[in-house]
């Protein structure tokens, strides 16, 4: 499945700057400049969609499905993200999004592995006991972790499955983001990011 994205009148978009302290520590966590900025270009998309700005909203999830095209392996659940994202855009408008929205679809096929794949870091405890807990049981909190990610992940299949239906899945997503967005810079943000970086109803 493919389609064509063809350049819109819209400036260059700069997602923070080398001082940010987040990229700092994303840059030390092995993340590179576009998985940062890929998260915060659907991160502002989806505060447009929610505000209602379409236009911006829409401008701002062709860069970074541009960027996830252009930078992420063919195999990266992000490349489904944006793509879903620019679909409810076009769904608000009351235009056709049937092949953004196969493309979100196939490329969401992907999430089984990209879940049972994914980095786990160990995550910053605010006491010595959960830390020494968490080292001493390391494997079942990752398979713990792999679990509730994966029925995540199938909750946006869901939606993705529904998209532009009348019967479409009603999870919620960006919402859902706000509150559980990881501190830590590994593979479960970037699978959580792709999971819920889009908006939580699309428009019908």
């Amino acid at each position: 499945m493919s389609y064509t994205i063809t350049k819109p009148s819209v400036p260059h978009i700069w997602a923070f700057k080398r001082s940010d302290p987040d990229w700092r520590l994303a840059q030390a966590s092995g993340w590179t400049r576009a998985d940062l900025m890929w998260e915060r270009l659907m991160e502002a998309g989806n505060e447009a969609f929610c505000a209602g700005s379409m236009a911006r909203a829409g401008r701002l999830f062709y860069c970074a499905d541009a960027l996830a095209r252009g930078r992420f392996a063919a195999t990266d659940l992000r490349r489904a993200t944006a793509p879903a994202g620019r679909a409810m855009v076009r769904l608000s408008r009351g235009k056709d999004a049937g092949a953004l929205i196969a493309v979100a679809q196939q490329g969401w096929q992907m999430a089984p592995a990209a879940v049972a794949d994914m980095e786990i870091k160990p995550r910053i405890r605010s006491s010595l006991f959960h830390l020494r807990m968490e080292a001493k049981h390391r494997g079942q909190y990752q398979d713990n972790l792999r679990t509730r990610l994966g029925r995540i992940a199938d909750e946006t299949n869901e939606t993705l499955a529904q998209l532009g239906s009348s019967e479409a899945a009603r999870h919620r997503h960006f919402s859902r983001w706000r509150g559980e967005k990881p501190t830590v810079f590994d593979g479960t943000r970037k699978v959580l990011g792709a999971a819920l970086l889009i908006p939580d109803v699309a428009p019908r």
